[in-house]
């Protein structure tokens, strides 16, 4: 598989959660297709309550 190189900004409280953030979209960049990265991210972005329902398991509150 091809790789291909980028420089992106990302907006973080501090250089350390830039870094997760990008180590954690790493990773689902790694392990996901392309078409579930898409949706994942449509969801995120336009389906609230789908996001809040998906934070549960983790612990995570509103």
């Amino acid at each position: 598989m091809n790789k291909y190189s980028f420089e992106v900004s990302i907006e973080a409280q501090t250089q350390g959660e830039a870094e997760v953030k990008l180590s954690a979209a790493s990773i689902l960049m790694q392990k996901l297709k392309a078409r579930e990265i898409a949706k994942l991210a449509d969801v995120v972005k336009n389906d609230p309550m789908k996001t809040s329902l998906a934070k549960k398991p983790w612990g995570y509150k509103e």
